[in-house]
Formats: structure tokens, sequence, C-alpha cells
């Protein structure tokens, strides 16, 4: 619960502005993204060698990481499993970009910002088709609300209460 808000009132506002179904398909894809390429930008930050002579693991995509957590788990305790399985697959992939390579080729914060800005491209594309503006213009909270509503809609499809 968010202020005195159930999961369900604010999966149900957000909602509102999303009943146009090649918006809602937009979102199913971009929304998952756009949460990824923000936990990738927060993981390049440099760590100040203080913290990173201590915690060499540390980087500021985990506290991202962390952080959504904890808001999920005020948002909804059941939501909350379903999106932890979410972030844990965010930090394999972003983990796995360098892993791999790839950041020898492009650094993560540069592909997650390029990538950032196409999803949120077609996110406002899926909002002129729908004829609203997005969520979040009304309150700031709707775009921690979006990953939510995601997986408010895999739970529905499950059959799994969430409130």
């Amino acid at each position: 619960m968010i202020g005195n808000r159930t999961a369900s009132d604010w999966l149900e506002e957000y909602g509102a502005s999303h009943q146009n179904s090649t918006n809602k398909l937009i979102h199913w894809i971009a929304v998952p993204v756009i949460f990824l390429t923000v936990i990738g930008m927060l993981w390049d930050i440099p760590v100040p060698s203080l913290i990173s002579s201590s915690l060499p693991w540390f980087h500021w995509g985990l506290f991202g990481l962390a952080f959504s957590v904890v808001f999920y788990i005020m948002f909804s305790t059941r939501l909350a499993v379903g999106l932890v399985i979410f972030c844990a697959i965010c930090w394999w992939l972003l983990h796995s970009y360098y892993t791999v390579g790839l950041g020898e080729i492009l650094p993560l914060w540069q592909a997650s910002l390029i990538v950032f800005v196409i999803a949120w491209v077609f996110q406002f594309i899926g909002h002129i088709l729908e004829g609203v503006k997005p969520s979040f213009f009304k309150d700031v909270l709707f775009l921690m609300v979006g990953p939510a509503f995601v997986m408010g809609y895999v739970y529905r499809a499950l059959g799994i209460s969430y409130d």
C-alpha cells in the first residue's frame, strides 16, 4: 500500500490510460525495457574508491534494484515476489553484458541510454494512439507503477491475487 491507496487502486488508475491494444502491447515491451535501461545507466556510474575498495562488487545499479524492491514490497508484498524475480533477471542481463564482452564494444550506460530513448519514443507513440497523456504526468509514482502494472497482468492471468 502506498499512501492510502492499495495496489489495485494504483493499477486501476494506471490501466485507465492504457486501454488501446497497441498502447498495451508497446507498454508490455517498453516498460520492462525502460526499467532495465535505468538500472543499466545507474550500473555504470563510477563508485567512489572508498566504497569500491571495501565493496568491490558494489555498483549503483544494485542501489536502484534495492530501492525498487523496497518500493514494491510497500506497494504489494505479493506483487513484490514477481518483481523481485524480474529484478534478478535484470541484474543477470546487465551483469552478462560485461561478462560476454559487450562492454568492450559499447559501455553499458551508452547502450542503455540509446535503448531507453527508443523505448520512450514508443511509449509516447502509444499514448498518442491512446489519446491520453502518460500517467506519470499526473503523479511521478506512476513511473514505478508501470512495471507493477505489467506484473499485475501476469498475476491476473495466472489467477494470483496481489492485494
